[in-house]
């Protein structure tokens, strides 16, 4: 296969993957908005879950995007050092984003902060943002993730005292909950971040509400108690489905951390709205491709 053939399959493949995501939402977390309807016993909450799931059916049997709001693109890479196309990477994500936008369709959402001019494509200065990890081998494999902008607007940074460090999170995280309310769309996913600086704590914060998949734990043995924890403080609030009280304001709740500086603790609050959007995939060197994560 010629060099432009290859990067037209690349370019097909990541347009299918934002097809995927923005359309079809995973299976862990339609299994989870199920299970939270099996529990509930407010009769609006319950009508709510059952809006959720409806809607998220529908939008698999159509085609069409399960939220009007599709998204700041975020695309997460593990690309081989042999992958051929490695030069033209960031190229291909631009492009497939531009013929997605037209095809699935995608809400533009790309705003020049100063200007307010909207690109029209979600193509931009820094978008969509990319975060890239280098393997080994000849594939690559991508993760894209529509994050919704209300889900976005309670994020929370704090930066902690060490030496009041387990109080500091969990006030951290329960305040960041009740502040937020209704505004990101709860059912919620919660992935707080611990770290040595500010930027890290919210970029872990991110990777552990938007990619691991609900219902697993933490491997330390530590962390794993510390999730579930606070799982059922955030569930204990009694906030529900869209701020209607019920057992279940949060359907998940993973933290991730980084070694600190002696002198800080960042404390990173990140959400996804009960339509967490993702969808992973791989691509080899002679641009054969699947997708790999598993939908409704």
């Amino acid at each position: 296969m010629g060099v432009d053939g290859g990067y037209d399959r690349l370019v097909g493949f990541l347009v299918e993957l934002v097809r995927v995501a923005v359309t079809r939402l995973p299976l862990d977390v339609y299994e989870a908005l199920r299970r939270a309807v099996e529990v509930e016993d407010n009769p609006l909450a319950r009508s709510h879950l059952e809006a959720m799931i409806a809607n998220a059916e529908l939008a698999a049997r159509t085609g069409r995007p399960i939220c009007q709001d599709t998204g700041t693109p975020y695309f997460y890479i593990r690309v081989g050092a042999d992958y051929p196309l490695r030069s033209r990477l960031a190229g291909a994500l631009r492009d497939a984003l531009r013929r997605a936008t037209r095809l699935v369709p995608l809400r533009p959402n790309a705003v020049d902060p100063f200007s307010g001019v909207n690109s029209g494509d979600n193509v931009g200065r820094h978008v969509p943002w990319v975060s890239v990890e280098i393997v080994e081998g000849s594939m690559l494999e991508a993760t894209f993730v529509p994050k919704g902008g209300g889900s976005e607007a309670p994020t929370r940074l704090v930066m902690a005292n060490p030496l009041e460090a387990e109080r500091a999170l969990y006030e951290a995280v329960l305040a960041s909950v009740v502040d937020a309310g209704a505004k990101p769309c709860p059912p919620v996913v919660i992935g707080v971040g611990v770290g040595p600086g500010g930027d890290v704590a919210l970029a872990l914060a991110k990777r552990a509400a938007l990619l691991r998949p609900l219902g697993t734990r933490n491997p330390d043995p530590r962390l794993a108690r510390l999730e579930s924890r606070l799982l059922e403080y955030v569930n204990s609030l009694g906030i529900g489905p869209q701020g209607f009280g019920g057992r279940t304001t949060a359907l998940g709740l993973h933290i991730e951390y980084a070694h600190r500086h002696p002198a800080t603790y960042a404390i990173g609050v990140v959400f996804s709205c009960w339509a967490l959007r993702r969808a992973t995939g791989v691509i080899d060197e002679a641009g054969e491709w699947r997708i790999t994560s598993r939908h409704i």
